[in-house]
């Protein structure tokens, strides 16, 4: 428990700390601000941050925070932007223990904890043909307790597929710490006898909102569009049993009136095939009018981006060339039709095409069922929001308004909201969204650092707050959620009476005001200008990030200390700081517990870039700031690079002596001491475990193999890593030829000449000085790579094969001499080797490990269409990313890649007995965490090959 804590606070944490352990009790300075962060652009730091690990715990929250009377916020991901997950008091963390899952009724059921990622139930869904129906643009990160908190939507999912549409049931807990599974009857009929005067006064809410026709009919209007501000009021009109309004009601409700620890949709139906095409039109009247005539025809999803949007992605790769050429009022429709089967979808896009005919569209391109060709034209919908925020200026955040207008209103809505963006000098902004349903996203970048630019901001919501839900009737949060964002402007949309409800609904779920107070439910006009954050500079390098949080399910140090975006927050404050020099203290503490959670604990593996939506790469930061800190280890590391050689013969001679102690001692009192050891030593002395390889011998010399081989036949230059080079197979493992042997084994069946190159236990790529952020010396062993390589390859000429595909990965981002011809190993075996083999598939389940390096090459799907080709079935398991060995940290940190792979082992299917990838390092730790053996694919393709005759 930290110092600063407040009495009331540390009273909560030590009757809190009885039943939850203090480890998931985060109270120091650095995690609450780092875990505190979510994607809007306010900024509030708990005071206590619970990860709840079951509703018993949640429950125990609830009673002890009301005794004390402390607010609760509960949050999933964080990737809400209205300022709906943050929280001064108590938040409430639902992740990683919240992952559970069941599949009813050939999967038109689903069940699903809050703490599940988005895209990860329609991963499960998918073999069946199915998929929840909400989509947000953040499915892939956003989880489940999250989507149907703000009751979010998307691109196809339009109001018929909401969470409020598609819900069968939920577990909530409410803010007394009673908990409902409105799914069971015995639990209905007790909740029914605990909570009569609630259910009473819902049913009696409901009877008076019926017999209000005007209410009743605004609720019915306000309906027919998105709309996700204030409460879904709907629920009221749409049942009968109290039940069923009470459940309804907490879709939507931003963790103000309970908490959701289960959620229960009815699944839609997934098309099998699908079709894009992209339209311009000359002005937004003639793209608005065609939306309404499409509207009949047979589309999933209709994207309109207005002509400031198209201009900020102009020039990007990928995006045709035309754009640049359109007049200024210009339009364009992103259109999306799905169906059953191939026939269907032609007589759809028919049907579509005749509708289009009569607007005379100034450019198209046609209608594409390739996945490949209308995954581009999405990526230019999905590059509009990123681009925005790529070109702001430093200090200025990026905001992502979300309204809805009457569909027969859209485009003069548009062309008011152009005209504000004109009054408020706003020139940057662009507008886009789902025109079906008349919902518009705009941007726009703000800066609030001075009270001018707040002011000019203020105003400019105000006027949109009139245009939008006032003159036109619309919603002002269409699927964002109210959040502190829109809670001033509840009232304007919706009238005093409705609001009026809605306060009424607020008291009896939560009579004390504690369930995250300020939200959607806020009598305060300047809430939405309070608690602004600021984006201060930090470092060139990521600067561009807006905290989306896009990047942290993808981080292998997740669940061991914090994620990207949390690097960059904790990495501006320090800057922020340092500069200020208001808080010497703070500024210490912060400095102190950065270097193991944002430093030290980083795998550096870039998988953050990708789903940046800025492309930032956070591992550059650790590295920069790595290598500050190394700088006072210079002449070491030039020993190192200077004598490579020596290098690499140590560690093997180290490996050796490992293996044979391990034969002496034996596996569990190896273990034991080394772990002691390691402990000991504060990590300097590495830890051993079973799945350690023992030391590979010297690469034979070239005259040892290529027999029988042609004068003639083709050249390939290998070149094995330097892990290859010194690791062998791991004592006990089946396959005991070293990966080099077997590698030119596999190239010779081919019909290869393999060429080793000179010298090559000198040769390295620079990775291991990389990591560690010794730049220098990595840089001065790939130019000495590069030179080998040209002379091996006889500049060029020949392909070069590299067994391991960070080896690859750092070479090609060296830069990569043109010459060269650097293939990693899955790119070369497609490439050369499976034409010039026979495959006979084993009968097996053979478990897959894409490398982050082989993500970041964008040869993913290579290894899995492999192993599909070599074995009965390929098995990827679920949201394992990177390994988070990274390098030599699986020995230097262990908790990092058995963070990274803790639920690898739970995941394998029983029959699968192997794992295949191309790292060698990587495949230390996956065999050690798995019990199963993971190795090089090159030995799968082997065992399964034979020349073509």
């Amino acid at each position: 428990m930290h110092k600063s804590l407040p009495l009331a606070y540390q009273r909560f944490y030590q009757q809190i700390n009885a039943s939850i352990p203090a480890d998931r009790l985060i109270t120091d300075p650095l995690r609450t601000l780092a875990f505190g962060t979510d994607a809007s652009f306010y900024r509030l730091t708990p005071r206590i941050v619970v990860e709840a690990a079951s509703e018993e715990e949640i429950q125990s929250v609830l009673n002890h925070a009301r005794e004390h009377h402390l607010p609760v916020t509960f949050r999933a991901a964080g990737t809400s932007l209205s300022g709906q997950a943050i929280s001064d008091s108590i938040l409430v963390r639902l992740g990683q223990q919240w992952q559970g899952h069941r599949i009813e009724d050939d999967g038109r059921l689903i069940h699903l904890q809050p703490g599940v990622i988005g895209a990860q139930a329609n991963a499960w869904l998918a073999p069946l043909g199915r998929k929840i129906g909400p989509d947000p643009a953040s499915i892939n990160s956003c989880k489940i307790g999250g989507i149907a908190a703000n009751n979010a939507s998307g691109m196809c999912c339009g109001t018929a597929n909401n969470s409020y549409h598609t819900l069968a049931g939920m577990r909530v807990i409410l803010s007394d710490g009673a908990l409902l599974d409105s799914r069971n009857a015995l639990s209905r009929d007790a909740f029914r006898a605990s909570h009569v005067p609630l259910l009473e006064e819902l049913k009696k809410l409901a009877q008076q909102t019926a017999d209000n026709r005007e209410l009743s009919e605004r609720i019915r209007h306000k309906y027919r569009l998105k709309n996700t501000t204030g409460y879904s009021l709907n629920a009221l009109l749409d049942f009968d049993d109290p039940i069923d309004i009470l459940q309804h009601l907490m879709i939507g409700s931003e963790g103000t009136l309970g908490c959701m620890t289960e959620i229960s949709y009815r699944t839609v139906e997934e098309p099998s095939c699908k079709a894009s095409c992209l339209i311009l039109l000359a002005d937004i009247e003639t793209a608005c009018k065609a939306v309404t005539a499409v509207k009949s025809a047979p589309v999933s999803a209709v994207e309109l981006m207005d002509r400031r949007a198209l201009a900020s992605v102009e020039g990007q790769p990928g995006m045709p060339d035309f754009i640049a050429n359109l007049g200024p009022d210009a339009t364009a429709l992103l259109i999306e039709t799905g169906a059953g089967c191939s026939k269907e979808l032609q007589q759809q896009i028919t049907i579509i095409n005749e509708v289009l005919k009569e607007f005379a569209p100034l450019q198209s391109i046609d209608f594409t069922d390739d996945p490949e060709q209308y995954g581009k034209l999405w990526a230019i919908r999905k590059g509009l929001f990123p681009a925005v925020g790529a070109v702001r200026e430093t200090g200025t955040t990026v905001i992502i308004e979300d309204v809805a207008f009457p569909i027969e209103h859209l485009a003069e809505g548009v062309r008011k909201l152009e005209a504000l963006f004109e009054k408020y000098h706003y020139s940057e902004a662009i507008i886009f969204g789902h025109a079906l349903e008349g919902n518009l996203h705009f941007v726009f970048t703000q800066d609030f650092s001075t009270d001018e630019e707040v002011t000019r901001y203020s105003d400019f919501m105000d006027e949109v707050s009139q245009l939008v839900a006032v003159e036109f009737g619309g919603s002002l949060k269409a699927e964002h959620g109210t959040g502190r964002n829109m809670a001033p402007y509840v009232e304007l949309e919706w009238g005093s009476d409705a609001y009026q409800l809605m306060q009424r609904l607020k008291q009896l779920f939560d009579p004390e005001g504690l369930l995250n107070p300020g939200v959607i439910i806020n009598d305060n006009p300047q809430a939405h200008l309070e608690n602004l954050k600021q984006l201060p500079a930090a470092d060139e390098l990521v600067d561009k990030c807006i905290e989306c949080g896009f990047c942290e399910s993808v981080c292998p140090a997740a669940k061991l200390s914090i994620t990207p975006r949390q690097r960059i927050v904790l990495w501006r404050e320090i800057q922020h700081l340092q500069r200020d020099n208001s808080d010497p203290e703070r500024l210490a503490e912060l400095l102190k517990d950065y270097q193991y959670q944002g430093i030290d604990s980083c795998a550096v593996d870039g998988l953050c870039s990708l789903r940046c939506p800025v492309g930032i790469n956070t591992g550059d930061l650790t590295l920069k700031l790595r290598q500050q800190r190394n700088e006072r280890h210079q002449g070491k590391a030039q020993w190192m690079a200077d004598h490579f050689s020596t290098l690499s013969n140590t560690t093997r001679t180290t490996l050796a002596i490992a293996d044979g102690t391990h034969r002496v001692l034996g596996t569990t009192l190896m273990s034991r001491v080394t772990k002691a050891a390691h402990k000991l030593s504060g990590g300097a002395v590495q830890q051993w475990t079973p799945s350690m390889p023992s030391a590979a011998p010297a690469i034979r010399k070239q005259p040892a193999f290529n027999l029988g081989l042609a004068d003639n036949a083709p050249r390939v230059v290998y070149l094995p890593s330097c892990a290859s080079q010194v690791m062998g197979p791991a004592r006990g493992e089946q396959e005991r030829t070293p990966l080099s042997q077997k590698t030119i084994e596999l190239l010779n069946k081919a019909g290869f000449f393999v060429i080793i190159p000179e010298q090559l236990s000198d040769l390295c790529c620079g990775q291991p000085f990389a990591s560690k952020g010794m730049a220098q010396q990595a840089q001065q062993m790939l130019e000495r790579w590069q030179s080998a390589m040209l002379e091996a390859s006889k500049q060029g000429e020949y392909p070069i094969y590299c067994d391991t595909s960070p080896c690859v990965l750092r070479a090609k981002n060296g830069p990569l001499d043109s010459r060269l011809q650097l293939f990693e190993p899955l790119q070369f075996i497609h490439r050369y080797l499976l034409e010039r083999l026979q495959i006979t598939p084993v009968d097996e389940t053979i478990a897959v490990h894409i490398t982050c390096s082989t993500q970041r090459l964008g040869h993913g799907t290579l290894l899995t269409e492999l192993v599909q080709r070599c074995a009965k079935r390929a098995f990827v398991p679920e949201e394992i990313t990177c390994c988070g060995f990274a390098g030599d940290k699986g020995f230097s940190l262990p908790e990092l890649n058995q963070a990274a792979l803790s639920t690898l082992k739970g995941q394998l299917p029983a029959d699968c007995v192997e794992g295949v990838s191309t790292s060698r390092t990587c495949e230390i730790g996956l065999s050690h965490h798995s019990g199963i053996p993971y190795h090089s694919v090159v030995y799968l393709l082997d065992r399964v090959s034979k020349t073509i005759n």
